[in-house]
Formats: C-alpha cells, sequence, structure tokens
C-alpha cells in the first residue's frame, strides 16, 4: 500500500477553490485500498483544528509547523525536511504550490501563474511561489497542474522535465437546488447579473461595472449583484462603484453562506466572469451546474475549461462584454442553448475522475505503477 502524505493546511481557512480541490480530492484518496493518506498542516496556531476538517480515514500528523520560518528556509534549502514532522511516507504531495523537501517522492500542484506574469496583482507571500516551485522541481518533484494550458506554461517557464508536468483537470461540485425566489429577494430584482468571488484585481470587476452601465442604458430593469468578501485591491471596485451612472441597480452583498450563494446563483439571468487570467476555473463551471448561462472572458485556461459552454469575451473589453450580457438578457434561445452547451461542460468534469488520475500519479511518482 502506497504512504501519502498531503499538505492540508488549505483547510484551516475559508474554502476557495485551492481548500475545495485539496478535500475534495483527498476525501476520494482515502477511499481507496491502494493508499494511506496522512494529513499534515505547515502552521502552528492551526495546530489543532485538523483532525476536525479532514476527510474519514485520513490519518493527521499533528506536530505543529511554523510556517513562516519554514517558508523562510525553505526558499533557501532543502532542510529540514518534513518527516521531521510527519514520519516516513513514499510520496508527499503538496496541493497548492509549496510541497516541503523531502526524502520520498513529491508532487506540486501549481494552479496558474499568476505570480509570474501579473506581479502587481499577486500578494508578497504568494510572489515567492515560482522559487519555490523551482526549489521543488531541482529537488525532483512532478508538477500537476489543472489545465492543460498551465501544463504549457509551467513547462515553458521552470526548468522541467515535460514528462514530470501532468495535467489532470479538476471536478466541480454541482450547486445545491436552492431557492431562486429567495435569490431574486436579496437581488431586489427578477432579472439580475451575478458576479460572485473575493474582489480583487485578476476578478476585473470595475471593467464588469462600465460593462453594466453599458446594459442599463437600455435595460432599465435589470440589477448587478457583486456577493464576496474584500480582498486585497478592492478599492478599484469601490471607485468603480462610486463612478458607477447605474450604481443604484448594483447590489454590493459581501461574504455570503452557501445557502445564499446557491439561492443567487438559481435566481440569475447571467453569470458574469470578467476575469484576467485563470489556470482553471470553478466559478463559471458551478454556474453551469446550475442552469445559468455564462459569460466570461477568453484568457488563461477558460477558453479550455468554459468555453465551450460560455460566451467569451477580450479581456478588459467592457463594450464586448456588455453586447454578449444583453444578448443572454433578451435572446431566450440563446440563453437555452448556453445552458445546454454549460450542462454538457460539466458533465465532463467528475473528482472521481480526478481522484483516479491523481492516485495513478502518485503510484508513478512513487515508481509503483
Amino acid at each position: 500500500m502506497l504512504r501519502a502524505a498531503v499538505d492540508l493546511t488549505s483547510l484551516l481557512t475559508p474554502q476557495t477553490g485551492v481548500g475545495v480541490f485539496a478535500l475534495e480530492t483527498t476525501r476520494r484518496l482515502a477511499t481507496r485500498d491502494d493508499l494511506a493518506v496522512t494529513a499534515f498542516a505547515v502552521t502552528w496556531r492551526g495546530r489543532g483544528r485538523l483532525p476536525s476538517l479532514v476527510p474519514p480515514n485520513v490519518a493527521v500528523a499533528g506536530r505543529p509547523m511554523a510556517a513562516r520560518p519554514l517558508r523562510e528556509l525553505w526558499k533557501r534549502m532543502d532542510h529540514p525536511r518534513v518527516e521531521r514532522w510527519i514520519g516516513r511516507h513514499d510520496v508527499v504531495w503538496g496541493p497548492n504550490y509549496v510541497v516541503p523537501p523531502t526524502r520520498a517522492a513529491s508532487v506540486v500542484t501549481v494552479h496558474d501563474l499568476t505570480t509570474v506574469h501579473f506581479p502587481p496583482l499577486a500578494t508578497a507571500d504568494t510572489l515567492a511561489y515560482p522559487g519555490l516551485v523551482q526549489r521543488a522541481i531541482d529537488r525532483g518533484a512532478w508538477v500537476q497542474t489543472p489545465s492543460s494550458f498551465v501544463r504549457k506554461e509551467v513547462i515553458d517557464h521552470f526548468r522541467v522535465d515535460p514528462d514530470h508536468v501532468v495535467s489532470i483537470p479538476l471536478g466541480v461540485r454541482p450547486v445545491a437546488p436552492g431557492d431562486a425566489g429567495a435569490g431574486r429577494r436579496l437581488a431586489g430584482s427578477d432579472r439580475y447579473v451575478l458576479a460572485v468571488g473575493t474582489v480583487e484585481p485578476r476578478k476585473d470587476l470595475p471593467t464588469l461595472v462600465r460593462a453594466f452601465d453599458l446594459v442599463g442604458d437600455g435595460d432599465p430593469d435589470v440589477r448587478l449583484v457583486v456577493a464576496g468578501q474584500n480582498g486585497w485591491g478592492a478599492e478599484a471596485f469601490d471607485v468603480a462603484l462610486r463612478g458607477a451612472r447605474h450604481g443604484q441597480r448594483i447590489v454590493r452583498l459581501g461574504w455570503v453562506s452557501d445557502h445564499d450563494r446557491e439561492a443567487l446563483l438559481r435566481g440569475a439571468s447571467v453569470y458574469a466572469y470578467p476575469s484576467i487570467y485563470e489556470g482553471f476555473g470553478f466559478p463559471p463551471l458551478e454556474a453551469m451546474s446550475a442552469d445559468v448561462p455564462v459569460v466570461a472572458t477568453a484568457t488563461g485556461s477558460l477558453p479550455e475549461v468554459a468555453g465551450p459552454g460560455a460566451d467569451l469575451v477580450p479581456v478588459g473589453d467592457a463594450g464586448a462584454l456588455a453586447t454578449s450580457l444583453a444578448r443572454v438578457l433578451s435572446d431566450d434561445e440563446h440563453r437555452r442553448d448556453l445552458v445546454a452547451r454549460g450542462r454538457q461542460v460539466v458533465a465532463r468534469h467528475s473528482w472521481d475522475t480526478t481522484a483516479e488520475r491523481f492516485a495513478a500519479l502518485l503510484h508513478r511518482v512513487a515508481g509503483t505503477s
């Protein structure tokens, strides 16, 4: 039986796409009879919480790890090895750009290269990721990416054997049935454009505000609803809101519960995703799973992952975004076609398939396949 250790630090914070990926994949890996899965977390403050958050059948290596000093050391050297805290394993997986130095085989997941292409859109912590990834590769780590687009970027940017970079598409959590009426009540309208996610520069919500102004000029009943907590750089969005001609029809909800998010998705007329760059794209797939038509940008992995089920527009082009949104809002036949194509896209993204391919990768990396 292959002994696999996985860094589940991402479960200790509100779940983003990384946390969903790590949890859903680990949950399924732990049900296999060819794997014994152990979780660890690179944290000091959260050291006692991990056992209550891991999936069934996952052991926990509970010795606390001081994240900041360890990251600083791992930027510069290949010590201390993670075995000091978790014991011996056959393979160690880092689902979020960092895999610690180890005597075992290792896999590091690279979700995108935002920090390489758009440093101003990155935080101080994430700017360290490329160096940590390169150190892991130099130690012999394999790389897993969520799309062929990111796989090519990794091969082009890092000193890495292409045979050691593997693309494994991710699954999507189907959105619960939800209460469309409750979503419309939250929006204050029966017709609304929806955007959900942390407000940060990479999501380019100011362009969405400008596009909505254009849509609103010819459609006096529609609203724009933006749901999500403020991240860093949210000030640009606030400035755009203050300058919007139809700002009284823009609803800023902030963080919403899963229940309210499901309701908002079920009630939405169209989902807007004007991202500047993506390595995969969970939100458009979730919207498709709720039978909501999607308009997104033709950037990064989105043409590969969501493109067949979405209308795609150029990045930063408020006019093109407005035209596509207005078409979905006014053309019922086109809307139905987008919904049908979205269902086909979602059907190709299964967490069971992701975990099956990931298990095969772990065995291959450890030399047991």
